[in-house]
């Protein structure tokens, strides 16, 4: 028996670190668990999909990337001080969804949920307690409380090193940007802070190399998303208060003008009560809602509904799931404790009952997030001293609601065996494996095009959106970036027109069109045929991020770890393989672009660029700002006016320079989800210089694609 007064002794004469057990657990290929104290009952670990095998996949890591014992714990009031080592050449990349930052050595990183940025702190829609480094490791604290991290910017004293002589001049600033703002003190550790908490929970993910950290982290947390095929096709989402008849009016003028468009939403007008929701329809908008969702299917539509989770007193479900909720309401709604097993089954039997099996083919979650924390007024949420049936506080659900509530609607369509693809305003760790993009309030294009850069660091989807734009240049722009992004999605939940016929939202109101809106709708309709065109390629890369982990629109850092001119980039993208992006911002017709080294090719000129170096481009509003990686197999299809369960795309090969590699495409019923039982197929198309040839492994007996031509278009 171990003896109390020794154990007494030992706390008060070692270390708080030494006193207070530590263990280090080898918890999956390249991933190391290491637990100080004791951590709180829920961890984000306990809600995560199970991890998805990756021994075929990624090269064996036998040891941590570096000594794990080096990591210093220590209790402090309230809460758990870790601090790593670290060298002068580190950068780190990472911490969700930012927004308007990239690199993230020498700042302080707070992660909270927020529904608004808040200054430059690290609050956000999917602000997550994970960051990778430069060094080709990755370390993530597995808690739900708000954490701190310090990196690498604070020095610590030093009184042993040899101290510099005072010269007999300084230099004075004079500003207190000077001042405050431009540099920080010289550090080798990253500290992280966690209050609240009596332990600490670290998992460390080797590499090697930033791409397999990641890798890694999108397999732990239970492999990549998979959309439907659909999903990677247009949505717009119709205005708030529309009626059956203008969804339909809506619905026919896409299928009038030959604009594809394979999602259509419906915002908080369908519902009797939105905020907090109802969960019913609206009879006075769409008085038989059952014939509504068949009249919008058979036009091959996929309808999405907008709602929240904050369950109106006027709701059938208030009675029941009130004593699964909070003790706080949300504009007097209550708010379900998706931990708890009744909600979930509440919720979701409902839901699945009401909506899944009734034809809804997704949901748009907003204000799963919080309020914006520097605004005193703006205290929409639940408050951080709320409590949950489960025991956790309003500081936990905050970080985990998003996520939970995500997850509990999900689970459904996976229950019925049908592909979703959801909208949500906020996520937190693991969440990789949910089919949904994430989407903000915010509409600084500089900030949409950082954060799809980030999401590539965070295992998720990001979604910027086209609303109303300034002018024709700014119009046209955004609908570029959305074409290259998770999803192209048009908002136009206050529109009445959609925003190429008129961006005045004053005359939109009025249903003026624009003198030149013939020209600007074709525009559009060429952006949203070529998104069209590319869902083989995107189609591809997503089925990568599901087998293989490697997220499919990243960092070119994570592409090009060696290449030095790329650690700072971020307004430029891989998205997939061979495609970079580089979106132009706010109405520019000019910008620097990087190539990294080897050969590129302009998307619209097929135009040589030897990489390695920048370029001044200049493109016009019918250019897209996209360069395609020598030795290319690029496969576009002729665009579809929508998908189907039926449907065949015939494909054209585009080839650039002299491919050696098989590209390979995805191929399954993409309305289901039976490729997770391996049911599907790879298609490989190879290049022998002359020809090209098509090879089929896989047992999925359906057809997808139709290989009609292949053409050399940049050698």
């Amino acid at each position: 028996m171990k003896n109390p007064v020794l154990l007494l002794l030992l706390s008060i004469v070692l270390p708080v670190s030494m006193a207070v057990s530590q263990t280090i657990e080898n918890v999956a290929p390249g991933v190391w668990k290491i637990v100080f104290g004791v951590p709180e009952k829920y961890l984000p670990t306990d809600f995560k999909e199970t991890p998805l095998n990756t021994t075929k996949t990624l090269a064996a890591v036998d040891k941590p990337p570096f000594n794990l014992k080096d990591i210093q714990f220590r209790k402090a009031a309230g809460g758990v001080i870790a601090a790593l080592p670290v060298d002068t050449s580190e950068q780190f990349y990472g911490f969700g969804l930012q927004t308007n930052s990239f690199q993230q050595r020498g700042k302080r990183r707070e992660i909270r949920i927020s529904s608004w940025v808040s200054g430059n702190l690290g609050f956000g829609h999917a602000s997550m307690p994970f960051y990778i480094s430069s060094k080709g490791y990755g370390v993530l604290v597995n808690t739900a409380r708000n954490t701190v991290f310090y990196m690498a910017s604070k020095g610590k004293l030093d009184t042993t090193s040899a101290r510099p002589i005072a010269g007999d001049s300084q230099h004075i600033a004079l500003t207190t940007v000077d001042l405050y703002g431009k540099q920080h003190s010289l550090s080798n550790e990253v500290s992280i802070t966690v209050n609240g908490t009596e332990g600490m929970e670290l998992y460390i993910f080797g590499g090697p190399g930033m791409l397999a950290v990641m890798q890694r982290y999108n397999f732990f947390s239970g492999g990549g998303a998979l959309p439907p095929l659909w999903g990677l096709g247009f949505k717009y989402r119709a205005k708030a208060t529309f009626n059956e008849k203008q969804v339909l009016e809506t619905a026919n003028y896409f299928r009038d003008n030959k604009i594809p468009c394979d999602m259509l939403g419906l915002e908080p007008g369908w519902q009797t009560h939105s905020y907090s929701c109802s969960f019913v329809w609206n009879k006075n908008n769409f008085p038989d809602p059952d014939a509504f969702i068949s009249k919008i299917n058979e036009k091959g539509f996929k309808l999405n509904l907008w709602e929240h989770a904050y369950t109106h007193p006027s709701s059938p479900l208030f009675d029941s799931i009130a004593k699964y909720s909070c003790d706080y309401t949300v504009w007097t709604g209550a708010v379900p404790d998706f931990i708890t097993a009744g909600a979930q089954r509440i919720f979701g039997n409902y839901h699945e009952t009401q909506f899944v099996k009734k034809g809804i083919s997704a949901f748009k979650l907003d204000e799963s997030d919080a309020a914006d924390y520097l605004v005193a007024d703006m205290e929409w949420s639940f408050p951080d001293i709320a409590r949950f049936p489960s025991g956790i506080d309003g500081i936990q659900m905050r970080q985990l609601f998003g996520s939970l509530y995500n997850k509990t609607m999900i689970d459904l369509y996976h229950k019925n065996n049908k592909r979703t693809w959801f909208d949500v305003r906020s996520s937190y760790l693991f969440a990789a494996p949910y089919p949904a993009v994430l989407y903000s309030d915010m509409y600084s294009h500089a900030d949409f095009v950082r954060m799809t850069v980030n999401s590539g660091f965070a295992g998720v989807n990001w979604s910027p959106e086209l609303r109303e734009t300034s002018n024709e240049a700014d119009l046209i722009r955004r609908l570029q970036t959305i074409t290259l992004s998770a999803q192209m999605v048009v908002n136009g939940w206050y529109l009445d027109l959609p925003p190429w016929l008129q961006y005045d939202v004053k005359k939109n109101e009025k249903r003026e069109l624009l003198p030149n809106h013939k020209q600007l709708e074709e525009r559009a309709r060429k952006l949203i045929n070529l998104r069209m065109s590319l869902l083989p390629y995107l189609y591809a890369a997503f089925a990568r991020y599901y087998f293989e982990g490697i997220p499919p629109v990243r960092a070119l850092i994570l592409d090009y770890p060696n290449d030095a001119n790329v650690a700072a980039i971020d307004d430029q993208y891989m998205l997939g393989e061979s495609i970079l992006c580089a979106p132009f911002i706010d109405s520019a017709s000019t910008r620097r672009v990087y190539l990294p080294k080897g050969i590129w090719y302009d998307f619209n000129t097929n135009k040589k660029y030897e990489g390695g170096r920048s370029y001044t481009i200049s493109m016009s509003l019918d250019e897209l700002p996209v360069f395609i990686k020598d030795n290319t197999i690029l496969p576009l299809a002729n665009p579809e006016q929508f998908i189907t369960s039926q449907t065949v795309l015939n494909l054209t090969c585009n080839i650039y320079g002299t491919p050696t590699q098989a590209l390979q495409l995805f191929e399954d019923d993409h309305f289901n989800n039976d490729y997770k039982q391996g049911v599907y197929n790879w298609v490989q198309l190879s290049w022998n210089g002359r020809k090209g040839t098509v090879t089929r492994k896989g047992n999925y007996k359906g057809r997808l694609y139709t290989i009609k031509k292949w053409q050399v278009v940049g050698s």
